[in-house]
Protein backbone atom coordinates (compact mmCIF):
# COMPACT_ATOMS: atom_id res chain seq x y z
CA UNK A 1 0.00 0.00 0.00
CA UNK A 2 1.31 3.79 -1.30
CA UNK A 3 1.27 5.93 2.04
CA UNK A 4 0.36 9.19 0.51
CA UNK A 5 1.52 12.79 1.75
CA UNK A 6 -2.22 13.26 2.55
CA UNK A 7 -2.62 9.95 4.33
CA UNK A 8 0.91 11.26 6.77
CA UNK A 9 -1.04 14.38 7.13
CA UNK A 10 -4.10 12.89 8.59
CA UNK A 11 -2.33 10.39 10.47
CA UNK A 12 -0.46 13.01 12.43
CA UNK A 13 -4.06 15.14 12.82
CA UNK A 14 -5.23 12.31 14.19
CA UNK A 15 -2.02 11.74 16.51
CA UNK A 16 -1.97 15.31 17.52
CA UNK A 17 -6.07 15.35 18.41
CA UNK A 18 -5.74 12.40 20.90
CA UNK A 19 -2.45 13.87 22.26
CA UNK A 20 -4.14 17.49 22.45
CA UNK A 21 -7.28 15.14 24.01
CA UNK A 22 -5.07 13.01 26.84
CA UNK A 23 -2.82 16.17 27.79
CA UNK A 24 -5.91 18.26 28.89
CA UNK A 25 -7.55 15.62 30.86
CA UNK A 26 -10.32 15.05 28.51
CA UNK A 27 -9.08 11.18 27.57
CA UNK A 28 -6.94 9.16 29.65
CA UNK A 29 -4.49 6.66 28.18
CA UNK A 30 -4.62 3.12 29.11
CA UNK A 31 -1.86 1.86 27.22
CA UNK A 32 -3.59 0.58 23.90
CA UNK A 33 -4.83 2.31 20.95
CA UNK A 34 -8.67 3.32 21.11
CA UNK A 35 -8.85 2.41 24.85
CA UNK A 36 -9.28 5.47 27.16
CA UNK A 37 -10.71 6.62 30.11
CA UNK A 38 -12.76 9.55 30.25
CA UNK A 39 -12.38 13.01 32.02
CA UNK A 40 -15.08 14.90 33.64
CA UNK A 41 -15.05 17.58 31.17
CA UNK A 42 -15.92 14.68 28.54
CA UNK A 43 -18.40 13.19 30.58
CA UNK A 44 -20.31 16.52 30.87
CA UNK A 45 -20.26 17.11 27.14
CA UNK A 46 -21.51 13.80 26.73
CA UNK A 47 -24.55 14.51 29.10
CA UNK A 48 -24.89 17.62 27.14
CA UNK A 49 -25.38 15.55 24.28
CA UNK A 50 -27.63 13.25 25.40
CA UNK A 51 -29.82 15.53 26.81
CA UNK A 52 -30.57 17.00 23.57
CA UNK A 53 -30.30 13.10 21.76
CA UNK A 54 -33.51 12.13 24.73
CA UNK A 55 -35.17 15.15 24.07
CA UNK A 56 -35.44 14.48 20.17
CA UNK A 57 -36.50 10.64 21.30
CA UNK A 58 -39.16 12.23 23.24
CA UNK A 59 -40.66 14.74 20.79
CA UNK A 60 -41.42 12.24 18.21
CA UNK A 61 -42.18 9.41 19.76
CA UNK A 62 -43.51 10.50 23.51
CA UNK A 63 -44.45 7.88 25.58
CA UNK A 64 -44.54 5.33 22.79
CA UNK A 65 -40.66 4.44 23.87
CA UNK A 66 -40.09 1.59 25.87
CA UNK A 67 -36.25 2.31 27.63
CA UNK A 68 -34.00 -1.03 28.22
CA UNK A 69 -30.43 -0.37 29.48
CA UNK A 70 -28.54 -3.52 28.93
CA UNK A 71 -24.93 -4.42 30.16
CA UNK A 72 -22.17 -4.56 28.03
CA UNK A 73 -22.49 -8.25 27.75
CA UNK A 74 -24.74 -10.58 26.66
CA UNK A 75 -25.34 -14.42 26.28
CA UNK A 76 -23.79 -16.09 23.14
CA UNK A 77 -26.75 -17.74 21.98
CA UNK A 78 -28.21 -14.25 21.17
CA UNK A 79 -24.63 -13.23 19.67
CA UNK A 80 -25.21 -16.23 17.06
CA UNK A 81 -28.34 -14.69 16.46
CA UNK A 82 -27.35 -11.95 15.57
CA UNK A 83 -24.62 -13.34 12.35
CA UNK A 84 -22.90 -10.34 13.64
CA UNK A 85 -19.56 -13.14 13.39
CA UNK A 86 -20.12 -14.04 9.88
CA UNK A 87 -19.66 -10.28 8.88
CA UNK A 88 -17.34 -8.98 11.40
CA UNK A 89 -15.50 -11.62 13.04
CA UNK A 90 -12.38 -9.50 13.22
CA UNK A 91 -13.99 -6.67 15.53
CA UNK A 92 -15.63 -9.34 17.79
CA UNK A 93 -15.05 -9.67 21.78
CA UNK A 94 -15.60 -12.65 23.59
CA UNK A 95 -15.80 -13.03 27.00
CA UNK A 96 -13.59 -16.18 28.57
CA UNK A 97 -12.95 -17.56 32.10
CA UNK A 98 -10.99 -20.15 33.58
CA UNK A 99 -12.74 -23.28 34.22
CA UNK A 100 -10.33 -25.74 35.15
CA UNK A 101 -9.34 -27.62 38.33
CA UNK A 102 -6.12 -26.93 40.61
CA UNK A 103 -3.79 -28.84 38.67
CA UNK A 104 -4.96 -26.67 35.48
CA UNK A 105 -4.07 -24.01 37.34
CA UNK A 106 -1.14 -24.55 38.29
CA UNK A 107 0.30 -24.92 34.79
CA UNK A 108 -1.58 -21.98 33.58
CA UNK A 109 0.56 -20.17 36.55
CA UNK A 110 3.40 -21.75 35.12
CA UNK A 111 3.11 -20.58 31.63
CA UNK A 112 2.53 -16.96 33.04
CA UNK A 113 5.67 -16.78 34.86
CA UNK A 114 7.55 -18.11 32.18
CA UNK A 115 6.66 -15.49 30.12
CA UNK A 116 4.25 -17.90 28.06
CA UNK A 117 1.04 -16.91 26.71
CA UNK A 118 -1.85 -18.68 29.28
CA UNK A 119 -4.89 -17.82 27.82
CA UNK A 120 -5.33 -20.80 26.32
CA UNK A 121 -6.48 -22.13 29.33
CA UNK A 122 -9.53 -20.54 29.12
CA UNK A 123 -12.75 -21.24 28.32
CA UNK A 124 -15.57 -19.54 26.95
CA UNK A 125 -18.09 -18.26 29.50
CA UNK A 126 -20.74 -18.10 26.97
CA UNK A 127 -20.85 -14.41 26.87
CA UNK A 128 -20.34 -11.87 24.66
CA UNK A 129 -18.68 -8.14 24.42
CA UNK A 130 -22.34 -6.36 22.75
CA UNK A 131 -21.09 -4.93 19.46
CA UNK A 132 -23.96 -2.45 18.64
CA UNK A 133 -26.28 -1.63 21.64
CA UNK A 134 -29.45 -2.60 19.94
CA UNK A 135 -28.76 -5.71 19.86
CA UNK A 136 -29.25 -7.57 23.42
CA UNK A 137 -33.22 -5.71 23.01
CA UNK A 138 -34.14 -8.34 20.03
CA UNK A 139 -34.28 -11.31 22.24
CA UNK A 140 -36.94 -9.67 24.75
CA UNK A 141 -39.45 -9.54 21.14
CA UNK A 142 -39.14 -12.82 20.21
CA UNK A 143 -42.93 -13.85 19.48
CA UNK A 144 -45.73 -11.31 17.89
CA UNK A 145 -45.85 -7.99 18.12
CA UNK A 146 -48.74 -5.01 18.53
CA UNK A 147 -50.47 -4.08 15.27
CA UNK A 148 -48.29 -0.59 15.63
CA UNK A 149 -44.83 -2.77 16.61
CA UNK A 150 -42.50 -1.21 19.17
CA UNK A 151 -40.17 1.52 19.34
CA UNK A 152 -37.20 1.24 22.03
CA UNK A 153 -34.90 3.32 23.57
CA UNK A 154 -31.65 2.13 23.76
CA UNK A 155 -28.28 2.99 25.59
CA UNK A 156 -25.05 1.28 26.47
CA UNK A 157 -21.44 0.79 25.29
CA UNK A 158 -20.26 -1.71 22.91
CA UNK A 159 -16.58 -2.73 21.73
CA UNK A 160 -15.66 -3.28 18.74
CA UNK A 161 -12.03 -4.50 18.31
CA UNK A 162 -10.54 -2.12 15.96
CA UNK A 163 -7.51 0.13 17.57
CA UNK A 164 -6.28 3.08 16.05
CA UNK A 165 -4.35 6.22 16.89
CA UNK A 166 -7.96 8.12 15.31
CA UNK A 167 -9.36 9.03 19.39
CA UNK A 168 -12.83 8.84 17.21
CA UNK A 169 -12.12 5.53 16.34
CA UNK A 170 -12.35 3.56 20.09
CA UNK A 171 -12.51 0.13 20.86
CA UNK A 172 -15.06 0.75 23.60
CA UNK A 173 -18.07 3.70 23.26
CA UNK A 174 -21.20 4.61 23.69
CA UNK A 175 -24.46 4.15 21.18
CA UNK A 176 -27.86 5.60 22.17
CA UNK A 177 -29.85 4.13 19.90
CA UNK A 178 -33.98 4.34 19.17
CA UNK A 179 -34.95 1.09 17.39
CA UNK A 180 -38.27 0.52 15.35
CA UNK A 181 -39.61 -3.18 14.95
CA UNK A 182 -42.82 -3.85 13.22
CA UNK A 183 -43.69 -4.12 9.28
CA UNK A 184 -41.51 -3.09 6.51
CA UNK A 185 -42.99 -0.08 6.04
CA UNK A 186 -43.19 1.25 10.04
CA UNK A 187 -38.76 0.44 10.03
CA UNK A 188 -38.21 2.42 6.46
CA UNK A 189 -40.37 5.22 7.82
CA UNK A 190 -38.72 5.23 11.25
CA UNK A 191 -35.23 4.91 9.83
CA UNK A 192 -36.27 7.82 7.18
CA UNK A 193 -37.83 10.57 9.19
CA UNK A 194 -34.72 10.22 11.85
CA UNK A 195 -32.25 11.85 9.13
CA UNK A 196 -33.46 15.23 9.39
CA UNK A 197 -34.35 14.74 12.95
CA UNK A 198 -30.81 13.36 14.07
CA UNK A 199 -29.19 16.21 11.21
CA UNK A 200 -31.47 18.80 13.64
CA UNK A 201 -29.74 17.46 16.93
CA UNK A 202 -26.69 18.05 15.41
CA UNK A 203 -27.57 21.75 14.39
CA UNK A 204 -28.25 22.26 17.67
CA UNK A 205 -25.11 21.26 19.02
CA UNK A 206 -23.06 23.46 16.14
CA UNK A 207 -21.77 20.93 14.35
CA UNK A 208 -21.75 21.10 10.17
CA UNK A 209 -22.91 17.31 8.68
CA UNK A 210 -23.65 15.86 5.94
CA UNK A 211 -25.90 12.87 4.74
CA UNK A 212 -24.14 10.04 3.33
CA UNK A 213 -25.68 6.61 1.71
CA UNK A 214 -23.16 4.35 3.29
CA UNK A 215 -21.96 0.64 3.93
CA UNK A 216 -20.90 -1.49 6.58
CA UNK A 217 -17.26 -2.62 6.77
CA UNK A 218 -18.13 -6.08 6.13
CA UNK A 219 -15.55 -8.90 5.97
CA UNK A 220 -13.78 -11.12 3.10
CA UNK A 221 -15.19 -11.86 0.03
CA UNK A 222 -18.56 -11.99 0.28
CA UNK A 223 -18.65 -9.15 2.40
CA UNK A 224 -17.94 -6.96 -0.37
CA UNK A 225 -21.49 -7.97 -1.83
CA UNK A 226 -23.17 -7.51 0.98
CA UNK A 227 -21.58 -3.95 1.11
CA UNK A 228 -22.88 -3.56 -2.50
CA UNK A 229 -26.64 -4.68 -1.73
CA UNK A 230 -26.30 -2.34 1.10
CA UNK A 231 -25.39 0.87 -0.31
CA UNK A 232 -27.67 -0.35 -3.47
CA UNK A 233 -30.89 -0.89 -1.92
CA UNK A 234 -29.92 2.41 0.43
CA UNK A 235 -30.29 0.65 3.78
CA UNK A 236 -27.60 2.40 5.66
CA UNK A 237 -27.20 6.67 6.32
CA UNK A 238 -24.63 7.99 8.02
CA UNK A 239 -24.41 11.70 9.08
CA UNK A 240 -20.31 12.72 8.61
CA UNK A 241 -18.87 15.58 10.31
CA UNK A 242 -15.11 16.38 9.13
CA UNK A 243 -12.65 16.52 12.40
CA UNK A 244 -9.67 16.92 10.25
CA UNK A 245 -10.85 19.32 7.44
CA UNK A 246 -10.08 18.38 4.40
CA UNK A 247 -7.57 15.32 4.82
CA UNK A 248 -10.46 12.89 5.20
CA UNK A 249 -14.34 11.92 3.76
CA UNK A 250 -15.41 13.14 7.42
CA UNK A 251 -16.11 10.96 10.67
CA UNK A 252 -19.90 9.18 10.47
CA UNK A 253 -21.14 10.59 14.21
CA UNK A 254 -25.00 8.74 13.99
CA UNK A 255 -26.20 5.59 11.83
CA UNK A 256 -29.12 5.33 9.96
CA UNK A 257 -29.99 1.97 9.23
CA UNK A 258 -32.47 -0.39 8.24
CA UNK A 259 -32.07 -4.24 8.47
CA UNK A 260 -34.95 -5.37 6.76
CA UNK A 261 -36.07 -8.77 7.97
CA UNK A 262 -32.80 -9.83 9.06
CA UNK A 263 -33.54 -9.80 13.28
CA UNK A 264 -37.22 -10.19 12.84
CA UNK A 265 -35.82 -13.77 11.05
CA UNK A 266 -33.19 -14.98 13.15
CA UNK A 267 -34.91 -13.50 16.88
CA UNK A 268 -38.32 -14.98 15.62
CA UNK A 269 -40.23 -11.84 15.79
CA UNK A 270 -43.66 -11.67 14.00
CA UNK A 271 -45.88 -8.47 13.03
CA UNK A 272 -49.80 -9.18 14.18
CA UNK A 273 -50.01 -10.01 10.73
CA UNK A 274 -48.00 -13.07 11.13
CA UNK A 275 -45.17 -12.00 8.84
CA UNK A 276 -41.69 -12.13 9.64
CA UNK A 277 -41.25 -8.47 11.48
CA UNK A 278 -38.35 -5.75 9.72
CA UNK A 279 -36.30 -3.19 11.75
CA UNK A 280 -34.94 -0.39 11.62
CA UNK A 281 -32.06 1.54 14.24
CA UNK A 282 -30.82 5.19 14.20
CA UNK A 283 -27.58 5.53 16.65
CA UNK A 284 -26.05 8.33 17.81
CA UNK A 285 -22.14 7.33 18.38
CA UNK A 286 -21.62 9.65 21.96
CA UNK A 287 -18.51 9.65 22.16
CA UNK A 288 -17.87 10.71 18.11
CA UNK A 289 -20.33 13.30 18.65
CA UNK A 290 -18.39 14.77 21.31
CA UNK A 291 -15.03 14.44 20.18
CA UNK A 292 -16.91 16.54 17.04
CA UNK A 293 -17.44 19.52 19.16
CA UNK A 294 -13.88 19.67 20.67
CA UNK A 295 -12.72 19.10 17.07
CA UNK A 296 -15.24 21.80 16.25
CA UNK A 297 -15.32 24.47 19.17
CA UNK A 298 -12.48 23.79 21.00
CA UNK A 299 -10.77 21.93 23.87
CA UNK A 300 -11.63 24.77 26.37
CA UNK A 301 -15.66 24.66 26.62
CA UNK A 302 -15.08 27.94 28.33
CA UNK A 303 -14.60 29.48 24.78
CA UNK A 304 -17.46 27.57 23.69
CA UNK A 305 -20.71 29.36 21.93
CA UNK A 306 -23.12 30.46 24.80
CA UNK A 307 -26.15 28.66 23.90
CA UNK A 308 -23.67 25.39 24.71
CA UNK A 309 -22.46 26.54 27.41
CA UNK A 310 -25.66 27.06 29.24
CA UNK A 311 -26.49 23.29 28.39
CA UNK A 312 -23.14 21.65 30.03
CA UNK A 313 -24.43 20.33 33.91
Amino acid sequence: MTITATDSALHRARTQFRDDLIARGILVPSGIDGLYGRGAIFEDVIELIDGLVVSAGRAAHGDDLRRLRFPPVFPREAFEKTDYIASFPNLTGAISTFTGDNRAHRTLLADREAGNDWDHHLASAGTMLVSAACHPSYSTLTGTLPSDGVLLDVYGYCFRHEPAVDPARMQAFRMHEFVRVGTPEQARTHREDWIPRALGVLDELQLAADDVIANDPFFGRAGKMLAANQIDENLKTELVVRLYGDLDEGTAVVSCNCHQDHFGSTFQISTADGDVAHSACVGFGMERIALAMFATHGLDVGGWPARLRSLLP
